[in-house]
This record gives structure tokens, C-alpha cells and sequence, in this order.
């Protein structure tokens, strides 16, 4: 009750964080919210402006594009995409990142060398070109957008894990565990583990935003999500060639997408605010 009073008490994390669940919930409740099916054509209403328009109808909110598709229904359906895409890719990067990181900090030698080597080689390359490069290769589709994402997206984990690991293996519980005969594992998941979860946690948080503006940059590019469901990057990039006469067919999406991440940033800085206990001294 006192980490939620203190999440509340923060203005940034408390308004992020209410934007957020109404995100999810529009997404969860798309099927009952939507008037439309994501995939249905109104062809006799192509490029209808938003209902506070001029020419706009209350029965298409925020219009539609080139084909009919009503985009108030596409976005709450789109968010789905967005949010598991976050979620999923951000989740597999935390845990293989932080299990990796603790093993290198905890061990060093041979095991540390090879891991941030490996780590180094991955931050050398420019995370958007290295994902393109990766969808090339395994081709579209959820999963195979998750897989790439999730290559180069553990290594900042990995960092952080390994240099908390570092920092925490030299002071005297972790030596009294060791003392105490305990084992590596529960050391690692038992003692240290609680008291570095919330830099990770922090930094999964900010992450999720980055994970979201990276799936709407492939689709933007045909790279991410097919073109037979409803993503916010893919309906941004259908509308770029209509901006002059339907400027909402591309805005309402990117819309879309500002709101969500500057939300998840803003949660993010409050997390750290709330959970950081140098902050809180």
C-alpha cells in the first residue's frame, strides 16, 4: 500500500499510468467498443473526415482512409499490437538480460569476458538497421517481430544487471551468505536480486516505449506486423500519400502512438522517483 501511495503521490507516474490502463482496457474491450470490424470496408465512405470536421459523420469518430476502414475501430484494435508487442518483447529481454548479467557479475572470469563481448559487438550496430536486418532475413509476422526485437534488446539489461551485480557482490550480506554455504543461485535470486529489481524495473518500463515506436517503425516499412491486421505503424504509413487532402488518415494513428509512449515515459520517470531510495532521502 505504501509503493501505491507513493505512485499516486507522483503526479507524472499517477497521470501515465491511468493513461496507460484506459490504453489496455480500450484495447481489451475493442470487439464491444469498435462500431466496425477491424478488416470492414465502407467504400462509399473513403476518406470521410473526423465527425468535428466539417463533412464529418458521429458514425465515423475520427474518419476514415483510402479504403473505407474506419479508423477509430483500426486504432482500438492496433493497440492490441502495440501493447502485447511492448509487453512480450520487453518481458523475454528482461529476463534473459538480467540472468545473464547476474551470471557474468557474479562469476567474472572467462563467463563475464565472453558475455560483454558479445554484448559490446551488439551496441555497435544502430538497433533499427539491426532489427531490418533481422526481419530480412526471418521474414514478417508477430513472432518474427518479437524475435528481432528481443536479439539486441536484452543487452541493456545485461549491462545494468551485470553492473549492479558487480557493485552488490563485494558488500557483507552477499559475504555472509557465501559464509553461510548458501548457493549462487540463491544468492543471486534470494539476496541480491530484491535489491536491484527496481532499477530493472525502471528501465523495462522505459524500454516498453522504445519497443513500441520500433514495431510502428517496421511496419511503417512493411517489415513488421502483415498488412491484414490493424497496426498503428502500418495505418501511418498508408495514409503518408494522403496528408495534402486527408491529413487524419496518417495523424490519428501517430496520435495514437504519441499518447501511449509519452504515457509509458511518463510512468517510467515516476517509478524511478518512487522506487530510487537515494531520490527518497
Amino acid at each position: 500500500m505504501a509503493f501505491w501511495r507513493r505512485l499516486f503521490a507522483n503526479p507524472s507516474a499517477a497521470v501515465g499510468l491511468v493513461v496507460i490502463l484506459l490504453y489496455a482496457l480500450a484495447a481489451l474491450l475493442a470487439p464491444v467498443i469498435a462500431p466496425y470490424g477491424p478488416r470492414e470496408m465502407d467504400l462509399a465512405n473513403r476518406l470521410r473526415p473526423p465527425a468535428f470536421l466539417e463533412g464529418g459523420s458521429l458514425n465515423h469518430p475520427l474518419g476514415t482512409d483510402q479504403l473505407g476502414y474506419d479508423l477509430f475501430s483500426r486504432i482500438l484494435y492496433g493497440a492490441r499490437v502495440s501493447l502485447l508487442v511492448g509487453l512480450i518483447s520487453v518481458a523475454i529481454s528482461l529476463v534473459v538480460g538480467t540472468l545473464l548479467g547476474c551470471i557474468a557479475g557474479y562469476w567474472r572470469g572467462w563467463v563475464d569476458r565472453i558475455l560483454s563481448r558479445l554484448a559490446d559487438l551488439l551496441m555497435g550496430f544502430p538497433y533499427l538497421l539491426f532489427t531490418i536486418f533481422a526481419m530480412a532475413i526471418i521474414g514478417p509476422g508477430f513472432e518474427n517481430l518479437i524475435l528481432a526485437l528481443c536479439f539486441k534488446a536484452w543487452v541493456e539489461f545485461f549491462r545494468l544487471a551485470r553492473g549492479e551485480m558487480l557493485t552488490e557482490n563485494t558488500k557483507e550480506y552477499v559475504e555472509a551468505a557465501r559464509a553461510l554455504g548458501r548457493r549462487p543461485a540463491a544468492i543471486i535470486f534470494s539476496e541480491v536480486l530484491p535489491n536491484i529489481y527496481h532499477s530493472l524495473l525502471v528501465l523495462a518500463t522505459l524500454r516498453m516505449g522504445y519497443m513500441i515506436i520500433m514495431e510502428a517503425s517496421l511496419s511503417f516499412l512493411g517489415l513488421g506486423i502483415p498488412p491484414s491486421i490493424p497496426a498503428w505503424g502500418s495505418m501511418v504509413s498508408a495514409g503518408r500519400d494522403q496528408m495534402l487532402n486527408a491529413w487524419w488518415v496518417a495523424t490519428m494513428p501517430g496520435l495514437a502512438i504519441v499518447g501511449l509512449v509519452l504515457a509509458i515515459n511518463l510512468l517510467g520517470e515516476g517509478l524511478r522517483d518512487v522506487l530510487d531510495p537515494r531520490l527518497q532521502r
